[in-house]
């Protein structure tokens, strides 16, 4: 089968286009025929310097995928061969990822594709929404009528938490650079703050009438020491990268501060599906490559820069 392996870390250059062995499922697996596959910060990291992922090489990267079962292993309940799914690949020693045709998975962490979704669309959705959506509905269990911030709006992870906190029936503040507002705007954000300003503080906590927001979201990083400024007595706050800075206020307010690493669950993924099945959310995608064009997506995501998803088809 066609893979962009990695047989070493380093730059975007590093990718070779290989034929390899198409994997076989072992008992409780799925063997899924990759139509396309999402592009994440986290293949970056790896990409660079993953030996705290522990992946052997040679090593297939990529952890979204959206595809077709093309086989059981022993055991499998639920599924059959032909079945439209979604779901993020596990990282940590898993060398079997979504730059390739095909790649094997536990049933558990599979789910059904939402049915209105092309798998473009649905590749962009299972990492950085699954993380967003454990935050914002498992976490935070934002509810109507508050105010929830999203530090980071416009990035992968960010622009699903506008939205879910959107769907929940909040009124959403999103900090972004300035060239962003208008798109954090068009996914659901009431206010836009860039988060550049100096005044950001003063900005959120204005824009509360000075009570604060009842939960805060750092996507972002180096945020959780300014949420604990902004959000109220008992808020709550979650963030996806290890917190930094003074934190003295997180106790003397009584909040709650939620780390939030996503674990691989295909339940997770089936209780998202309505919102987008619903219209109620959908994916921001910034390019759509081939395969063989995986190099251009490291570059793109190397450079932090980007306005949604990048893509890739593997299945032309």
């Amino acid at each position: 089968m066609r893979a962009m392996v990695i047989t070493r870390f380093g730059g975007p250059d590093v990718f070779e286009h290989q034929e390899i062995e198409r994997p076989a499922p072992s008992p409780g697996e799925v063997l899924v025929r990759v139509i396309a596959s999402g592009t994440n910060p986290v293949d970056a990291k790896i990409r660079q310097a993953g030996t705290w992922a522990q992946i052997p090489f040679p090593a297939v990267l990529g952890y979204d995928v959206s595809g077709i079962v093309e086989g059981l292993g022993p055991g499998v309940a639920g599924f059959k061969v032909g079945d439209e799914v979604f779901y993020t690949p596990e990282i940590f020693g898993n060398p079997h990822g979504s730059y390739a045709e095909y790649t094997i998975a536990s049933a558990s962490i599979v789910a059904p594709k939402p049915a209105n979704l092309s798998h473009v669309e649905a590749a962009g959705i299972p990492l950085a929404g699954g993380t967003a959506w454990e935050a914002i509905v498992r976490r935070l269990n934002v509810r109507p009528g508050e105010t929830a911030l999203i530090h980071g709006g416009a990035g992968g992870v960010g622009s699903f938490a506008i939205q879910f906190a959107k769907a929940a029936g909040a009124r959403v503040i999103a900090t972004a650079s300035k060239a962003n507002h208008s798109a954090v705007q068009e996914l659901g954000a009431d206010v836009a703050v860039d988060y550049r300003d100096a005044d950001m503080a003063e900005r959120i906590l204005g824009a509360t009438s000075g009570h604060g927001v009842d939960a805060s979201f750092d996507t972002a990083g180096g945020n959780v020491s300014l949420s604990t400024l902004v959000t109220r007595p008992f808020g709550r706050i979650a963030t996806i990268l290890p917190p930094d800075g003074d934190l003295s206020a997180l106790y003397t307010k009584n909040q709650t501060l939620f780390g939030t690493f996503l674990t691989r669950e295909g339940a997770r993924l089936r209780e998202m599906t309505p919102v987008f099945e619903r219209g109620r959310a959908k994916v921001v995608i910034d390019t759509v490559l081939r395969l063989e064009e995986v190099g251009k997506a490291h570059e793109r995501l190397d450079s932090g820069h980007g306005r949604g998803k990048v893509i890739l088809q593997v299945e032309q």
